[in-house]
């Protein structure tokens, strides 16, 4: 297999709304928030949803991965209930390899409510449910082996658990990559994260927002230097300014293709990473790992939803 994915099993219901529900409900524009299953209720009870499909940051990336032609995997925690059959179901029909055994648990299959602005931003608002449950004895060693690569979120990183599955997964692997996911996940594993990033993984995706963060730099000098320093390969998208790599001592940038009709800005970073990764395992150079993933992210943000 060439990559196998380790992240959050999440079904996504996407609505739109008004930049007034997003005040009413004290809601930051472009984060992500944690919510129980009672407020994610209760906020979705005022809407119309657009659309429902599996999600998932990493599985996002796998799909793209797998539309590519590309042997894939993916690992997530859902419970045998209703959404958890359709998740799986979703990934089956991708042709992904869904390496997770479905059991009956306490909590459900978890949710993100996906709220889109009229500037085609997207609002988040996650309830983990079982997935935030996942454990180290849910995840296969020999399944982790038999992948060339694997890619981890940091929206599954937390103590507990969910950490020991990480821990399991970078122990076992030959070549780890990782998107650090979300302004609030790094702000809120910040020392964890920047142990990661220095001493544990190959391969960083980041936006520019969350890596100033991850290094409270002020500058985005201050990014390449420190990434020409830990001698990884961090990969930053930076919206209408394109993306960069630096690997190693090696820069590579693309510009932001033009004249796009947005819709909706959920899974630009996911397929972003798709194109990027699928030109690592194919042996491009990184000018055309960049070029794949730019174009995979503008095919994605002019329609609705994370999935091509």
């Amino acid at each position: 297999m060439k990559i196998l994915g380790i992240g959050n099993a999440i079904v996504d219901v996407l609505c739109k709304v008004s930049d007034e529900f997003l005040i009413n409900n004290s809601l930051t524009k472009s984060t992500m928030k944690l919510v129980d299953e009672v407020e994610f209720k209760k906020l979705l009870s005022s809407l119309k949803i657009e659309e429902t499909i599996s999600g998932g940051s990493v599985a996002n990336s796998i799909v793209g991965l797998s539309q590519l032609e590309n042997e894939v995997g993916f690992i997530g925690k859902v419970s045998n209930d209703e959404l958890g059959q359709k998740y799986e179901e979703g990934l089956d029909k991708e042709k992904v390899k869904y390496l997770y055994k479905k059991k009956d648990e306490q909590i459900p299959t978890g949710s993100c409510l996906i709220l889109i602005t009229p500037d085609s931003e997207r609002t988040m608002c996650t309830f983990l449910g079982t997935a935030g449950k996942i454990n180290d004895n849910d995840i296969s060693e020999e399944d982790i082996k038999n992948a060339e690569m694997i890619f981890l979120e940091g929206y599954l990183w937390d103590e507990g658990d969910p950490r020991k599955a990480f821990d399991k997964a970078i122990t076992h692997s030959k070549k780890v990559a990782m998107s650090l996911s979300d302004l609030f996940c790094v702000e809120r594993h910040k020392s964890n994260f920047l142990d990661l990033v220095k001493n544990k993984l190959d391969i960083i995706f980041a936006n520019e927002k969350e890596i100033l963060s991850l290094i409270d730099a002020k500058k985005f000098t201050e990014v390449i230097s420190f990434s020409k320093e830990i001698k990884k390969n961090v990969i930053i998208t930076r919206g209408e300014k394109g993306a960069i790599s630096i690997n190693q001592n090696e820069i590579s940038e693309i510009e932001a293709k033009s004249d796009l009709k947005i819709k909706d800005l959920t899974g630009a970073g996911d397929l972003f990473a798709a194109g990027y990764l699928h030109g690592v395992i194919n042996n491009f150079n990184v000018k055309d790992c960049l070029i794949k993933g730019t174009e995979l992210s503008s095919k994605i943000i002019q329609k609705i939803g994370a999935r091509i």
